[in-house]
């Protein structure tokens, strides 16, 4: 009974994801590292077993992600896998709504694919109960993987009791996305690194209002990507959306309303999030309606590929001067991070094989592949620079330079983050401020409901 009751539990919290545009992912609806948008299925590879497993003699491997932009790039190292180990790979590129109904009944049914991804809001869930094969045997014998080459907090997102259940696929920072022409034409200067948000809001402001006779807004605002938005700038400020120990917040605090206030002003400035939740910000942006707004290193080739993209730049993210003294100190320029893990079903029926190919993608030399592919940002520690490099033309140095210049925390989540993710978008949360930023009690009392709102659902967990 126990057993059946956490399914349900699991079946409910997909539901909740599945209407959730979280941890990033634009308005087409992803998440970390993913915008997933296209639908349908493409044929993929497999990789010969390292010292984990063996993996040769045929066969096939059934494999689901949501981001259509990264299938190419995983295609070429699948294919790499499968010339040496036989085994073909299915990769089958599936919606970001979909993919967690798909994988929440398969669970239930025991039909999952074999290798899929796995994210921060329901990682917690299919551990607890036992959906994801374990991965310690495997590791252990396994000369191209040790644990200790990845991003600290990505690893431990994907361990459960002690044991490991997924492997970095990759991480992603955040930086300011902004439309030179736009500047250019309402004389207003550009970023740079030196900008804090007070910069934002004053930019903003002189592009809402030069740019009013055309329908242009100086800063775009999609209150429901929180980690590439508000969640850096409160931060900045000083407090946590979720503390460390996952256990508390401090959103409530003087720290926590302070930086919240400065993502009410913004908001005073930007475009009205009845335009925003009729267009998104991404379609916006693309539009040229916008002249800033925040994103994630998921998105870039969504904007490379735009039709104005040579008029888009990338510039690190700002900070918060909360000393007043006119410069960047330790801790005033944070930005979220978060990564998908290569996780494996528990029952699928050929796992020396499927954890052959996760270790073939989360290799040093798989995750370099993937960087110089430009599918993401490695999930492996110093893997990243190719990436910076693989979009012609285009300065990425910000999604990089900010963890030299800046420090980097990981995504909040607690073992049921969307319980709470989604109660702090709804009324008594912050709907009510950011439908109408211009009255800061609104703010500060939403800030006050949302300390509440996450203590009593961490609670309950």
């Amino acid at each position: 009974m126990k057993n059946k009751k956490r399914l349900i539990a699991l079946g409910l919290a997909a539901t909740m994801v599945a209407g959730m545009v979280t941890a990033c992912g634009g308005d087409n609806g992803g998440s970390s590292n993913g915008g997933g948008s296209s639908e349908g299925t493409e044929q993929g590879s497999g990789t010969e077993g390292s010292d984990g497993g063996s993996s040769s003699g045929g066969g096939e491997l059934q494999v689901n992600i949501w981001d259509n932009y990264q299938l190419d790039g995983l295609q070429a190292i699948a294919d790499a896998w499968t010339e040496e180990s036989g085994i073909k790979v299915n990769i089958n590129v599936v919606t970001w709504d979909s993919y967690w109904t798909l994988l929440s009944s398969g669970a239930q049914g025991g039909e999952m694919p074999d290798v899929f991804w796995m994210h921060s809001n329901t990682a917690q869930m299919y551990m607890e109960n036992n959906l994801l094969l374990n991965l310690d045997d495997y590791i252990a014998k396994d000369d191209k993987i040790d644990m200790a080459n990845y991003y600290e907090g990505i690893v431990n997102l994907y361990n459960s009791n002690g044991s490991q259940y997924a492997i970095p696929k990759d991480h992603d920072t955040i930086a300011l996305l902004y439309n030179e022409a736009l500047f250019k034409k309402y004389n207003v200067d550009t970023p740079t690194d030196d900008w804090t948000w007070e910069d934002v809001y004053e930019a903003a402001k002189k592009i809402t209002e030069a740019g009013k006779a055309d329908g242009v807004y100086g800063y775009g605002v999609n209150v429901s990507n929180n980690q590439d938005g508000w969640y850096n700038i409160l931060e900045d400020y000083g407090a946590q959306v979720i503390t460390d120990d996952h256990k508390g917040t401090t959103i409530g605090s003087e720290e926590g309303k302070a930086g919240m206030e400065m993502v009410r002003k913004i908001l005073t400035v930007s475009a009205p999030q009845s335009v925003v939740a009729e267009s998104g910000t991404d379609s916006l942006f693309t539009s040229n309606l916008l002249g800033m707004i925040t994103q994630g290193s998921w998105m870039v080739n969504t904007y490379y590929t735009a039709e104005n993209s040579a008029d888009y730049k990338w510039a690190l993210l700002p900070y918060a001067d909360v000393n007043g003294n006119g410069q960047c100190d330790e801790g005033e320029r944070k930005s979220a991070y978060n990564g998908l893990g290569w996780a494996a079903s528990a029952n699928c029926s050929n796992p020396d094989a499927a954890y052959s190919l996760i270790s073939y993608f989360c290799s040093e030399e798989g995750q370099k592949k993937q960087a110089e592919l430009g599918v993401t940002m490695a999930g492996y520690v110093g893997a990243s620079d190719a990436f910076i490099n693989a979009f012609e033309g285009t300065d990425l140095s910000a999604f990089t330079k900010i963890e030299e210049e800046g420090t980097l925390f990981f995504r909040p989540y607690t073992r049921n983050t969307t319980v709470w993710e989604d109660a702090l978008q709804q009324a008594g949360g912050f709907l009510e401020p950011w439908q109408n930023p211009e009255d800061p009690e609104l703010m500060s009392k939403a800030c006050d409901n949302a300390q509440t709102i996450i203590e009593n659902a961490i609670a309950n967990e």
